[in-house]
């Protein structure tokens, strides 16, 4: 059955599938929505447990040095700064300019890996440990969190960045640039959250 064919029709010709859905708002894209939502639900709980103990634990629960911008505000500079590039890179994909895709991507991802170095440099400067009390706990548990979503983030720009130098993607075929760049903005926003909470609100006080 499978070889036969309506007469005056040619043969169905198979060859190699595109990456990705057509359009941008493909399944995966509300796929990685909820995901984000999830996340997001998560975070949220951690800062409301970070904030929790420092209410209940009075102005001792802080360490004596308060956290530094010294690493933190290039840091927070530099994701900023690597959510542009990913949006760069996604408007090369819609125009179809995959030189501006590829170099959106690599800049992403290397100004991400950059922000992973500061972090883990970061922690070996504190002089405490996950723990030493909860703060410290508090601490590495909420930047640790945010700092493995990076890691995946990171991996995500990689496996873009080489399907898009081997043109997999075009104006149509777009999806998997679309959801890579929510994903890594979740990121991005994520860590202004973290930012705030963990570094600037102990000098507030």
């Amino acid at each position: 059955m499978r070889d036969a064919v309506p007469v005056g029709e040619a043969p169905l010709q198979i060859g190699s599938l595109a990456v990705g859905s057509i359009a941008r708002r493909a399944s995966g894209w509300w796929g990685m929505v909820t995901l984000v939502a999830t996340e997001a639900v998560l975070f949220s709980y951690l800062l409301f447990s970070y904030f929790y103990l420092a209410t209940q634990s009075g102005p001792n629960w802080y360490p004596a040095e308060l956290p530094s911008f010294t690493l933190s505000a290039p840091s927070t500079a530099i994701l900023i700064a690597s959510s542009i590039a990913v949006w760069f890179a996604e408007k090369g994909a819609e125009t179809g300019s995959r030189g501006r895709l590829v170099a959106g991507l690599l800049v992403g991802l290397l100004l991400g890996t950059i922000f992973v170095g500061l972090q883990l440099k970061e922690w070996l400067n504190k002089p405490f440990t996950l723990s030493a009390h909860s703060y410290g706990s508090m601490y590495f548990t909420v930047t640790g969190f945010h700092l493995a979503h990076v890691v995946v983030g990171l991996v995500i720009l990689a496996v873009l960045t080489v399907w898009s130098t081997l043109g997999y993607f075009d104006r149509q075929r777009m999806a998997p640039v679309a959801i890579g760049a929510l994903y890594w903005h979740f990121v991005d926003a994520v860590w202004l959250a973290v930012f705030f909470s963990l570094y600037i609100t102990p000098h507030l006080r």
